[in-house]
This record gives structure tokens, sequence and C-alpha cells, in this order.
């Protein structure tokens, strides 16, 4: 069993049903994979619902997505992975945004786990594997 972990965007993608995300999603789970995401993208998302104009129809999408997906937290073998990379990445003088490295930190922590992402700043981290799952 792998495990996938949707990074901000890529939940967003699967929640709101855009590019080859949900069916990738679909996939994954049908071979016996868990693919969710992490509380710091829950955060995230949370923000872009409180944020959009399209409140009231937004919140349902992600309460009804959240059941599909598992939820890993920011334990501490995340937060001493976290101390870790926050380290290395202000070393390299490669700083990414704190959520990304909790995520990826989360990732790492959880062994044989990969991000699902578009942006290219996980590149960064040493040692996280990640793939792009937005293909149209």
């Amino acid at each position: 069993m792998r495990r996938y972990l949707l990074d901000t965007g890529s939940a967003g993608d699967y929640l709101f049903r855009r590019h080859d995300t949900p069916a990738r999603v679909r996939q994954a789970q049908a071979r016996g994979d868990r693919v969710g995401i992490c509380l710091p993208v829950l955060g995230e998302l949370w923000a872009g619902i409180e944020l959009s104009e399209s409140k009231a129809k937004n919140r349902p999408l992600l309460i009804r997505g959240l059941k599909t997906l598992a939820l890993w937290p920011f334990d501490i073998p995340a937060a001493e992975e976290y101390g870790r990379l926050l380290a290395v990445l202000r070393r390299k003088g490669r700083p990414i945004p704190q959520v990304d490295i909790q995520t990826a930190a989360i990732a790492l922590s959880l062994g044989n786990c990969t991000v699902v992402t578009k942006d290219k700043h996980f590149n960064s981290v040493p040692g996280l594997k990640i793939e792009d799952w937005a293909r149209d």
C-alpha cells in the first residue's frame, strides 16, 4: 500500500473535480492505496472557503470530500522532520512556504508517501517523492 498526500492545490482539484485529479484519486483508492491530506492543508482549504465568494456552495463540497480522504496529523515525528527540513532548505537558500514544509515533513515522517502537487518548489525538498495528477 502506498500513501498519497494531496497538497492544497491538488486537494482543491479533487474537491472541485478539476483536471485528472479526481480520477487519479479513485484509481489509487481502487488499488488499495491511501489518499489523503494533512492538517496544514486542511487549514488552507478552510481559509480558501472563508475567503471565497461561494462560501455556502464550497463548504459542503469540502465536508463531503473529507469523508473520502485520510487525514494525517502534524505530530511529533512530523515536527522533528519539519525542523530538519527548515534548516536544510535555509542553508541551501531555498525557502518555501511553511505550510509546504509542514506538508513535506508529514509525508516524509509517514514513509512510503508521495506528495501530489503542481508546485515546483517541492522539488527542493531532499528525499521527497512527488507526482503531479493534474494532467488534462
